[in-house]
This record gives structure tokens, C-alpha cells and sequence, in this order.
């Protein structure tokens, strides 16, 4: 009862969340089943943390409510998250499309602000330290939490205020756990269904030897669907596809469903083949091509392409083949790499039971969700980020 709340995960959310509360006055206990707080923001980028884009906006992300979103990013934006870095040396440079990585790019300086700030406000942090139960006392209000710690040693607290910030299922490694999902239901709140999002997708059957020998070659390209496109790179590898492009796309992907590839964004296949024509079309298809590709990619589209015949030979027929398979490629993944190699996960805690300005439980008075756990994914390229930071933010405003 000494503390105004109890945080569950010391990841993006619940770190902002509790040095955002301290500034208010307020004294917070965060939990972390870790040896050290942050652990998937130092690994996020390679290392690097991309800790936020600057073209963020509710269209980033994917939720059963798409507005949601909206009223929380009222109350703490890109801007807020750059100056707040900025206020303690922290800058960032754009990559590309919008991302933004610590200028030392270093995800350690990134968690050093928040430690430093913890140490400053004085508040508490319990490392190697797991939420076995969380209870409603009925008499009193209060939540009263049950913790074991390294030394098998368990402790029960109570607390008028409970943040769950502890993240979703990817990176088991590093604790992850459906732990939020289950205190959710715990409390009979509705869960989207969940799954891994922004992960690579699998090629399996007679097609995967194709995707295998193409193994680790990269290539600039459109990949869509009947929803949305995304033009970056794609990598393919011996097990079926990754890369930004497929990242992405992944959470838009369910199982049975068709993905397609512009293999040559921007320009058009058949355009060339008639401006060759024009020119007497004496040259191969295959010499055209190596104009856009690499000859080992040249000759895995010899499976689908008669690449060694004259352009002027080719018929009608033929050329609109070439059209199709480089501007419409077809794949039909048969799964994704699971939740070891998504970076999110899609789904969770359902918005309709939170509110929307304080994400309290419209159920549990006191029950806050915030970050990964809630219905709310972004896209790659440091949306999850600023989620996470404004999630938390709006969180210690109410508490």
C-alpha cells in the first residue's frame, strides 16, 4: 500500500509509464522477470532502437478499433517522443521512411534515460522478479499481488493501482509470456485473437526449393495484397522470405491467403519489351533482364520465363507471362517463423474494454493495460515504439 502503483514489465511502456508518474509526485514499483530492465529495447535495430517514426499516425496500425489509437497519440506524439529523448542528450537521425535511431546508435543510451531517471525519482524496481497471481480484494479494492523472486522467495503486496506493460509472446527468450493475455481473462475481458506479426513467412512444398536457391539474395520490390503494399526490400532465404517488405506484410497475411511481388516497382516489363521491339528486339529476354537483376536471379525466372529467346520472337503470350510474373509474382506461404522471430504480436487485451484517453480497464477499476498487450500493432520501422511510450504516458496520467 506504500506505492500509488504496481508496473508489471520494465520494457518501453512501463518504464515511461513509471518516470512519467514520478514527475507527477507519484511513487511506482515496477516488476521485471529479467536481470535488467529494457531487454527487448536493447536488442530492438541490432542493437540500435529505432525508437520511433516521425510519420506516425492511427493508418500505422493494425486494430480491430483503427481510431482507437487516436486519443492516446493526442496526449504524447512523435514530437513528444524526440524532445523528451532530446531533453536528455538522446537525438536521433532518420534511416529511411520516417525512423528514427539515437544518433550513438546504441539502445543502451536509450534505457540508461530511463534508469537514470528511476535512480533520480527514487523509485523502486524489482529485477528477476515473476507476477504469480494478481487478486481484486473485495473488501478493500485493492489488488493484492503475489511475486516470486530469484531467491524463490515469494512476497505478496497490495497495490490500489495495477499497470500491465508486460509486453506480448515474442522473444521468449527474454521472459516473454501470454502473461497479459491471461490476466485479461482472468478478469473476463474480450482478447482479440493474437498472433505473430512483422515475422518472416515460410515456403513449403515444390516451391520452397525455388525460394532456397535464391538464399540470401535481396531485391527492391512492391509486395501486396487486396489491402495494403509495401515497396522495400525482400530477402529471400532457405526457408521462404523475409525482409521489411514481407515484415510488413505479415500482418496483414492470414494462413490460405495469397501474397503477390512487383518485382520491378515503378517501371513496367512491357514497356522495355516494346522499346526493344522498336530497335529490331535482337537481343535475348535474358540480356534485358540482367539489366534489372543479377544473373543468379536472371536464371531462377528461366523456370517461369523463356529468358534465352529474342525479344522479337516473343509472342503476345509470352510477353504478358513476363508482365505477370515480374509485376504480379504469386507466392502462397505456408505458415510464418512463429513468435522466436516476429518482432510484435498482433491482438490482444480487445480496445472496446479499455478506455480510450486512461486505457483502464472499463471492467476493473484500477486494471490498466498498455503497450504490446493491447489490440493495437504497429507497423516496422519504430511504430511499436511510440505505442509503447505513449501508451505508458497516458497511463501515468490517470494513475
Amino acid at each position: 500500500m506504500d506505492y500509488d502503483a504496481v508496473i508489471i514489465g520494465a520494457g518501453a511502456c512501463g518504464l515511461m509509464c513509471a518516470v512519467q508518474a514520478g514527475f507527477r509526485g507519484k511513487r511506482v514499483l515496477i516488476i521485471e522477470r529479467n536481470d535488467r530492465p529494457g531487454a527487448k529495447i536493447l536488442i530492438s535495430g541490432g542493437g540500435r532502437c529505432n525508437y520511433t517514426n516521425i510519420h506516425t499516425s492511427p493508418a500505422n496500425f493494425i486494430s480491430a478499433d483503427p481510431d482507437f489509437s487516436k486519443s492516446i497519440f493526442a496526449q504524447w506524439s512523435a514530437n513528444d517522443t524526440i524532445q523528451f529523448f532530446a531533453n536528455k542528450g538522446i537525438f536521433g537521425h532518420e534511416k529511411t521512411l520516417g525512423q528514427l535511431f539515437p544518433v550513438s546508435n546504441s539502445a543502451r543510451d536509450i534505457v540508461e534515460v530511463f534508469t537514470a531517471l528511476l535512480q533520480q525519482q527514487r523509485q523502486q524496481i524489482w529485477l528477476n522478479s515473476e507476477v504469480i497471481s494478481i487478486q481484486k480484494l473485495i473488501n478493500t479494492g485493492f489488488f493484492e499481488i503475489k511475486i516470486k523472486q530469484q531467491d524463490a522467495i515469494e512476497k505478496i503486496i497490495q497495490a490500489r493501482v495495477v499497470v500491465v506493460a508486460c509486453g506480448g509472446l515474442p522473444v521468449a527468450k527474454l521472459g516473454a509470456s501470454d502473461f497479459g493475455i491471461r490476466i485479461a481473462r482472468q478478469f473476463h475481458l474480450d482478447i482479440t485473437q493474437t498472433a505473430p506479426a512483422l515475422v518472416p513467412l515460410t515456403i513449403t512444398g515444390k516451391e520452397s526449393a525455388w525460394f532456397a536457391a535464391l538464399s540470401g539474395n535481396s531485391i527492391n520490390a512492391r509486395v501486396y495484397n487486396d489491402q495494403i503494399s509495401f515497396l522495400e526490400n525482400i530477402l529471400f532465404t532457405h526457408w521462404g522470405l523475409s525482409g521489411p517488405a514481407i515484415l510488413q506484410i505479415s500482418s496483414y497475411w492470414r494462413p490460405g491467403q495469397l501474397i503477390y511481388i512487383d518485382l520491378l516497382p515503378g517501371d513496367s516489363i512491357e514497356n522495355h519489351i516494346n522499346a526493344e521491339r522498336k530497335e529490331g528486339g535482337r537481343r535475348l529476354l535474358r540480356q534485358l533482364l540482367l539489366t534489372f537483376y543479377s544473373k543468379k536471379f536472371v536464371d531462377a525466372l528461366s523456370k517461369f520465363l523463356p529468358v534465352e529467346k529474342k525479344i522479337a520472337s516473343l509472342s503476345k503470350a509470352e510477353a504478358k507471362s513476363a508482365h505477370d510474373i515480374l509485376h504480379r509474382f504469386q507466392v502462397k506461404p505456408a505458415g510464418d517463423k512463429g513468435y522466436d522471430k516476429a518482432e510484435v504480436m498482433r491482438g490482444g487485451v480487445a480496445t472496446h474494454e479499455l478506455d480510450p484517453i486512461s486505457l483502464e480497464s472499463r471492467k476493473v477499476p484500477g486494471l490498466y493495460f498498455g503497450g504490446e498487450c493491447v489490440d493495437v500493432t504497429g507497423w516496422l520501422g519504430g511504430f511499436n515504439f511510440q505505442w509503447a511510450w505513449a501508451s505508458g504516458f497516458a497511463i501515468s496520467q490517470a494513475i
